[in-house]
């Protein structure tokens, strides 16, 4: 435990006796209701299919992109930007798709914008060999990356470039274990991301980090540190409340009991309880709000976006894709 303890984390592992109180999950429908035209959201959906982003608030849908290649869009907390990865390095685009401008050559993982859209966070390799999580600016050209955590880097020289990661292959559990998105918190106070100091520990884990501080609390965990498990959560989303963290969650166990495949976790960061919200396979989980959100699923023997309620586990497909983001709520 020492390096998790000299940042003062507490270890909430993904095992319910670890994370003390444990949610019940709320009723999911396995199978999406079909029929129908997409719901009509108060607000924008960004999504991924066959590489380029489009943006819907119902039955019609928008292309803002063309040619391919690009991942996890994230929208700016006024809603007149978006965040992309392009080939693996990170771009900004107004809302309607114009004004596309590289920030960094850097390779990045997906980002997260300050609530205040000074800055844009993401994922690439740090000072220490693992992931890192860097800061630039998204108003000033040619502003380089300044590395966030693990704070031990602060200060120091940027590593080399990192070579550009494969396009991930196999299951669905391998092609996300490694997705280091991060996120960054409404009151811009924290970032959520994988890794940290508690790879010191663990087999994998997932980190909430203070931005002015650099210290870090580990909130799930996966083998070693007495844990009798593998698996990794990854691709964090706060609330637009700040009150819960949401992540992608693959578990095996001991025994086949204890094996979850992939699927969605929500927690609560001022108790350490937990629920399984969704259902099997769903992932990459967006908030609209305390009662909404939107996910990935399977549908239709494909990856859709799908509209789900938080309290009753309804499901409804909005459009084939993946990788949404909202645009938060005015």
């Amino acid at each position: 435990m020492g390096a998790v303890g000299r940042t003062g984390g507490m270890v909430l592992a993904v095992l319910g006796a670890a994370a003390g109180a444990v949610w019940q999950a709320a009723p999911a429908s396995a199978t999406p209701a079909a029929g129908g035209a997409a719901p009509v959201m108060r607000t924008q959906v960004a999504y991924v299919r066959s590489g380029n982003v489009y943006v819907s608030k119902g039955a019609a849908e928008t292309r803002l992109t063309t040619g391919g290649g690009y991942s996890r869009p994230r929208w700016s907390r006024d809603g007149r930007q978006l965040a992309v990865l392009k080939s693996g390095q990170l771009w900004v685009m107004k809302a309607d798709g114009s004004a596309k401008r590289r920030l960094s050559t850097r390779p990045a993982a997906g980002a997260s914008w300050s609530p205040d859209g000074q800055w844009i966070a993401f994922a690439s390799l740090s000072c220490t060999g693992g992931p890192g999580v860097y800061r630039i600016s998204a108003t000033v050209p040619g502003a380089g990356p300044q590395v966030l955590f693990p704070a031990e880097c602060r200060g120091e020289a940027l590593p080399d470039q990192p070579a550009a990661t494969p396009a991930a292959t196999g299951t669905l559990a391998e092609r996300l274990r490694f997705d280091n998105a991060v996120a960054w918190s409404p009151d811009g106070t924290s970032i959520a991301f994988r890794g940290g100091v508690c790879e010191s520990v663990y087999d994998d884990c997932l980190t909430v980090g203070t931005v002015s501080t650099g210290d870090e609390r580990t909130v799930a965990a996966y083998g070693g540190g007495g844990l009798q498990n593998s698996g990794f959560a990854v691709m964090p989303s706060w609330r637009p409340d700040g009150t819960r963290l949401a992540w992608t969650a693959y578990q095996q166990g001991e025994t086949a009991a204890d094996n979850q495949p992939v699927h969605l976790v929500e927690f609560d960061p001022a108790t350490g309880a937990k629920r399984t919200v969704g259902a099997a396979q769903d992932r990459e989980l967006a908030y609209v709000d305390a009662g909404k959100a939107v996910v990935t699923g399977q549908y239709r023997g494909g990856s859709w976006v799908l509209v789900l309620d938080m309290r009753t586990g309804a499901r409804t497909p909005f459009h084939a894709g993946s990788q949404p983001s909202v645009q938060p709520v005015a």
